[in-house]
């Protein structure tokens, strides 16, 4: 694996384990209509960029649509730039405005698990009502290690982000085709698509718990920690319990 992401370009490496994660957990099937979360950041605008791109090595049948949720607080996303990027991929963009700060209750603090509930609900609500059964989202190796860890140190349970998720509400599910690869490998692939310098960072997102949680993982597993994440990740999908679908 290390020698081929040597010898590998770093798009050829996320299109490589987009469809390796994408078939491994038929997170993709044929006639599926498919809904990205596209924040303009850097980790759905490659997962917008994967998807398209891998159709031909997938030769499944599915449509693409990406989904922009404008915000009351937040307005660094380059919404123009992120329209035109999609159109050349191929993908339908649509904004939604959300006034997220606008809903909190009296007394309440704007926080990203807040933030969170609020667009999720709206990115299900609109996959409802305009007919598509999967909603895309941009999480990483990192996001997901970082997840189980959070929730063991702070909730004392043994939960990740599920690459697939069924609803059993809503005719909708979840996935994250992006689960099998680094942080830094989806920077050097939107580097190299020329992704990085129209991507837009959350202003609520700088001083997260989740931030604090990276470091620690990054000191403890030290700096060629890969391969552990990657066990990890594997740990969490094996055995009588799934922590990766629960």
């Amino acid at each position: 694996m290390n020698r081929f992401f040597r010898k590998t370009g770093a798009s050829e490496i996320v299109k490589k384990l987009t469809v390796k994660a994408a078939l491994e957990r038929s997170l993709i099937n044929d006639g599926d209509r498919i809904l990205i979360a596209v924040s303009g950041g850097k980790d759905s605008s490659v997962l917008s960029w994967a998807l398209s791109a891998i159709k031909p090595a997938l030769k499944i049948n599915y449509e693409l649509s990406g989904l922009h949720i404008s915000t009351d607080f937040c307005a660094c996303c380059k919404k123009p730039a992120l329209s035109k990027r999609l159109e050349e991929w191929g993908i339908p963009f649509t904004d939604l405005y959300v006034p997220v700060i606008g809903r909190l209750k009296e007394g309440e603090k704007m926080n990203c698990y807040w933030c969170s509930t609020q667009r999720r609900t709206e990115l299900l609500k609109y996959a409802v009502e305009n007919n598509f059964n999967k909603i895309a989202l941009g999480h990483h190796l990192d996001d997901i290690i970082e997840t189980f860890f959070m929730n063991l140190c702070s909730k004392g349970t043994l939960l990740a982000m599920p690459i697939l998720l069924n609803y059993r509400k809503y005719p909708v599910s979840l996935i994250r085709p992006l689960a099998l690869l680094e942080e830094k490998q989806i920077i050097s692939c939107a580097s190299e698509q020329n992704i990085l310098k129209n991507a837009c960072t959350c202003p609520y997102g700088q001083n997260s718990a989740r931030r604090d949680m990276r470091s620690r993982i990054s000191e403890f597993l030290g700096k060629d920690s890969g391969d552990i994440k990657r066990r990890v990740l594997k740990a969490l999908g094996d055995g009588k319990i799934d922590y990766l679908t629960e």
